[in-house]
């Protein structure tokens, strides 16, 4: 889900670039060995040094860049956010917690999971489309006379809807909030 590049800070400062990739979530165990590795290689390298600390000097998301991390990030609280990502949702609501996050609707991610039901998702969608879908749906154009129905400016009630503030793009897909 997400890989991150593990660095030993003293062998950086020292000119070595000694880390791994390692990918999340781990279990607190894995995760504890694959740290003293790293720390170890470092050690071996910068001689009779011992060092605790680290940072991550890269990251990259499998699919969904859902938010961004600190280079000195708490690994075990970055670890066990991404554990709460994958036992909490399912991947197509990745890109759902990341508008919410990304546009403020929430303060933490436990909020942006709680929240995933209240948005709907309308994929490789205008305003025009959505307007259109709401009139045809709750409107019967039937009733109107054919002149009337031809000059509704679904763009501009569109860009109204937008501006209420409900309403995020976020590549193709407009995503709107209910809560």
């Amino acid at each position: 889900m997400l890989k991150i590049f593990l660095t030993d800070l003293a062998a950086y400062n020292n000119g070595y670039l000694v880390g791994e990739w390692l990918t999340l979530p781990l279990e607190t165990e894995e995760l504890e060995a694959n740290i003293k590795e790293i720390l170890a290689k470092g050690e071996e390298l910068c001689g009779d040094r011992f060092s605790d600390e680290f940072f991550i000097t890269d990251y990259e998301w499998e699919d969904v860049s859902i938010f961004s991390v600190d280079e000195y990030e708490n690994i075990y609280t970055l670890n066990e956010k991404i554990k709460l990502i994958e036992e909490s949702i399912e991947p197509w609501q990745h890109r759902i917690v990341k508008v919410l996050l990304d546009n403020g609707l929430v303060n933490t991610l436990e909020d942006a999971i709680d929240k995933v039901d209240e948005v709907v998702v309308y994929e490789n969608s205008t305003m025009a489309d959505i307007v259109e879908q709401y009139i045809e749906e709750y409107t019967d154009l039937n009733a109107y006379h054919p002149l009337i129905v031809a000059h509704i400016d679904y763009e501009g009630i569109g860009r109204d809807l937008e501006l209420e503030g409900n309403f995020f793009r976020e590549n193709s897909d407009i995503f709107q909030f209910l809560g």
